[in-house]
């Protein structure tokens, strides 16, 4: 594949992807972070990161009183925690079976919420979710499904708004943890400055397919995102 060819397959996986988070709260990388890390490896966590930084930041501005703030420092808090164990993992570890195990915990809990588990937002269980998303986010730029299954039963603009809180919060604990590992360099910052401008134009588009996700669709598309997060985790470990 040629760079040129590969560039234009990244910054097209970023416009779309923020399309889809934009009007969904989530999933720019889960659709991004496999093809990126093909593509180029310097591209995921740190760019990626910083895009969806932004990204949420550009969400929460949209739909700012519909945030559950109180849920949003509740995940934040076990966010922080999981941050630390996320760049612990980038550093030193192995991530194959850290993947698998978590990849089929989430993807557990995506099946009991289609069968009979209705899951809600409590004080405890944004702690646990954040702290998943926290490891989760830090070692592969994927860290909102967990906190997004706790908002399934919740309307759209509550979903996306609090979601895109805590990514906000979240990324940027993740990108100084980085920083501070010395995970962050000059290909990171060119990466992030070629990424950025496709990140702005998809969400720009976002906005008309809130409406219609807002009409009934929003779960579903929370389970399915959640569940291709877990499969990537899980793919990614056995390849």
């Amino acid at each position: 594949m040629s760079p040129v060819f590969a560039l234009i397959i990244a910054v097209l996986v970023v416009f779309v992807g923020a399309i889809v988070q934009g009007s969904a709260g989530l999933g720019m990388n889960l659709l991004a972070v496999p093809l990126l890390a093909i593509i180029d490896p310097e591209l995921v966590p740190v760019p990626l990161l910083t895009c969806s930084l932004l990204l949420s930041v550009l969400a929460m501005r949209r739909e700012f009183g519909d945030i559950d703030w109180r849920g949003t420092g509740f995940a934040v808090a076990g966010r922080a925690p999981g941050t630390v164990l996320g760049t612990l993992a980038v550093a030193m570890l192995s991530d194959r079976g850290f993947s698998l195990a978590v990849g089929g915990f989430v993807l557990l809990c995506v099946l009991a919420s289609m069968l009979s588990w209705r899951p809600r937002p409590t004080g405890p269980a944004l702690v646990a979710a954040g702290f998943v998303g926290g490891v989760l986010g830090t070692a592969s730029s994927i860290g909102a499904p967990p906190v997004a299954l706790l908002y399934q039963h919740e309307a759209g603009p509550r979903i996306r708004a609090t979601l895109a809180a805590y990514m906000t919060f979240g990324g940027v604990l993740s990108l100084v943890a980085l920083g501070v590992g010395g995970q962050i360099g000059l290909p990171q910052i060119y990466g992030t400055l070629v990424l950025l401008p496709f990140m702005a134009a998809g969400f720009a588009l976002s906005g008309p397919l809130r409406r219609f996700l807002d009409a009934g669709w929003m779960r579903p598309c929370v389970l399915v995102l959640a569940g291709g997060g877990a499969l990537f985790l899980i793919a990614r470990a056995l390849i």
